[in-house]
């Protein structure tokens, strides 16, 4: 039979037999006798992995490997914000450090004039490869002697406030210099202050960084982490499916691609692993346990706590919580706590309520801070 008469070309000779027969013969491995079955299984796999690599290829090439040279250059800062109000404050300086996600304090310091009536103000920016909190207390360290400045105010806001005890407890015990205060803004001081679903959403993204390769670099995964955390201003559930605001969803990705993906200001993935762990670490108490224990050649540092009076307008920390903690570690009769629980603020929010933080600051935390202050200075050198 010719190839004519097997294979006609006309629809009306061309039944579904021949058609079935026909689609055999062209199969790959048709003429295979031996181990058939198997090295399809194989070419099947190899084409999958194939097409695997390619797209993880196009991944680490135009998501991975350019975040990752970015990083490779990146140093912590100590950046100024304000000036002293009072030439003699000039040897006191306040120390602002931002919380999870944040990388630049600039912003936080700049919307708080207040604290420049204590001394100078700084800002550190967190080297975003990750956080070292004695390289951030020598750099601190190093600037004052630089300034002829003998007094250290550290504030911290959110996760910023573990940043600061820490940072805190190396300069007290292990420098020359004199830690006046440390000022907490909505601090968790261990992993039960987190609300659960921050908790939840800062487990997951350790969780991704710890199995997926390139993920502390990954532009994309940090867009999906991000967006994840807001879906609910564009995700509404009904039943089995949600159903999407497309709309909002466009607003939502352009304020994540704007303030969080190309921000030279916003944290690497790298950065907020190290953030949370510092956290789960739950060294908060330890460090204040550490700061609280007298010293023969220096005072025990203030603290002071800054919460909502309503607990529940914080979404993310359970200021109640480390509001406990910290009247067990720092107060008492003998105790160096002050807490101040102004009505309108949520969550460290400065930058959004200006005017609430800088009256509070004046009116309850700086006459409080001054008496440790002046007491420092009266101290002999």
């Amino acid at each position: 039979m010719s190839s004519f008469d097997r294979h006609p070309s006309t629809v009306a000779d061309f039944d579904d037999a021949r058609r079935r027969e026909r689609l055999r013969e062209t199969r790959l491995g048709h003429g295979w006798r031996r181990w058939r079955r198997p090295r399809l299984v194989v070419l099947r796999i190899i084409g999958v992995l194939a097409v695997a690599m390619i797209v993880f290829g196009q991944y680490w090439v135009h998501d991975v490997v350019p975040e990752r040279e970015r990083l490779a250059q990146t140093a912590p800062e100590l950046l100024p914000a304000h000036l002293p109000t009072d030439t003699r404050n000039w040897d006191t300086a306040v120390v602002d450090m931002v919380g999870l996600g944040g990388v630049n304090a600039v912003p936080t310091a700049a919307a708080l004039p207040a604290l420049s009536r204590l001394g100078v103000v700084w800002a550190v920016r967190y080297d975003n490869a990750g956080i070292d909190t004695k390289v951030i207390a020598e750099m601190i360290v190093r600037a004052a002697r630089y300034g002829n400045v003998r007094n250290i105010v550290l504030v911290g806001h959110s996760m910023g406030g573990v940043i600061a005890l820490e940072v805190a407890r190396h300069i007290h015990h292990g420098s020359d210099r004199r830690l006046v205060a440390v000022v907490l803004d909505c601090t968790p001081l261990d992993l039960n202050a987190v609300r659960p679903e921050s908790r939840s959403r800062g487990a997951d993204l350790v969780r991704w960084l710890g199995w997926l390769p390139g993920a502390r670099e990954s532009r994309l995964l940090r867009f999906a982490v991000e967006m994840s955390a807001r879906r609910e201003r564009f995700e509404q559930r009904r039943g089995l499916f949600p159903d999407i605001d497309f709309g909002e969803f466009r607003k939502v990705a352009a304020e994540v691609l704007r303030d969080k993906i190309f921000s030279r200001d916003a944290a690497s993935n790298g950065l907020i692993e190290a953030q949370f762990l510092a956290i789960v670490a739950g060294g908060g108490t330890a460090d204040l346990r550490a700061l609280g224990r007298p010293d023969p050649n220096k005072r025990n540092p203030a603290i002071v706590f800054i919460r909502p009076r309503d607990a529940a307008r914080d979404a993310v920390v359970d200021v109640d919580y480390s509001h406990e903690l910290l009247i067990e570690h720092s107060g008492g009769v003998d105790g160096t706590l002050l807490v101040v629980r102004p009505g309108e603020i949520e969550h460290a929010n400065p930058i959004q309520r200006p005017r609430e933080y800088n009256a509070i600051i004046e009116s309850q935390v700086l006459p409080f801070v001054r008496r440790y202050q002046e007491a420092n200075r009266n101290d002999p050198p």
